[in-house]
């Protein structure tokens, strides 16, 4: 099995990541993906809105969040017996939607304990008679750069709106390569800037001065976490960059589909043979 390097972030405590619970300031906020302990903070404020983290997507996406988790799990074409690993997971909503597949197993994984909690309760509340016979769902902490399963572990696997959070990108894309099978398929969701210009202009009014201030109302959030996102989205990769991203860890061709206007942008590539 290989070995990603030994100075790969472990899970930890939110508590031990961030014991003052500092928000994030400006300066900091100017590129968050910069910062050494990007990964320690990111964990720490996920923690502090895992209460009201679905809430806060379904408002703020104006319900549409659902819907793009529906179209990662179609591109996915989940087959019969294959095993499939949700990365960034959070609550459990693209982990379930891949437990309503003729999959085997669904695993969802997270840095966050506390999205886990409320994960596994969601999952405790699925009502499953529908699906007969439903895969095993079972859910993990766990770092997405480096993975604790073995090399060719499974099928598919997902990422929706985590791999900007991820302190290493590209080191998550290798292990996401090393544990699919040969023709395994990659599916990430990720969120955009609309390419039409008003429609860009208004997705930027709403993300900078409108979300932040509503979700943080919403939640009471103290952590900076709604001040942190459209930052993060505004100084990731375009999906363009992502594409190239992807396919130069191994990939064949990616294949994106943007959404409502391109605030998200669905990518799809296989691992060859």
């Amino acid at each position: 099995m290989t070995q990603p390097p030994p100075t790969t972030p472990q899970p930890q405590t939110a508590a031990e990541a961030a014991p003052d619970g500092a928000a994030w300031t400006d300066a900091e906020l100017a590129d968050p993906h910069t910062r050494a302990d990007k990964a320690a903070r990111v964990q720490s404020m996920f923690a502090a809105i895992a209460r009201s983290y679905d809430l806060n997507n379904r408002v703020h996406s104006l319900w549409r969040d659902q819907a793009w988790r529906r179209e990662a799990v179609r591109a996915a074409q989940v087959r019969p017996g294959d095993e499939v690993l949700d990365c960034a997971c959070g609550t459990g909503d693209l982990t379930l939607a891949f437990a309503r597949t003729p999959a085997k197993s669904v695993i969802g994984l997270d840095f966050t304990a506390e999205m886990l909690d409320f994960a596994r309760l969601k999952t405790d509340r699925e009502d499953s008679p529908g699906r007969i016979p439903g895969p095993t769902v079972r859910y993990l902490q766990g770092d997405a750069q480096n993975l604790p399963f073995e090399d060719g572990s499974f099928d598919v696997i997902s990422i929706a709106f985590g791999i900007r959070n991820v302190q290493d990108p590209s080191l998550a894309l290798r292990e996401f390569f090393r544990v699919l099978r040969p023709q395994g398929r990659l599916v990430v969701l990720e969120f955009d800037r609309p390419k039409f210009a008003p429609m860009r202009w208004f997705n930027d009014f709403y993300c900078g001065q409108i979300m932040p201030r509503t979700a943080t109302w919403l939640s009471r959030d103290k952590s900076g976490a709604y001040r942190y996102l459209p930052k993060s989205v505004g100084a990731f990769m375009t999906s363009a960059e992502l594409a190239r991203a992807i396919e130069d860890v191994g990939f064949g061709p990616v294949a994106q589909r943007a959404m409502t206007f391109g605030i998200c942008v669905r990518s799809v590539a296989q691992r060859p043979e």
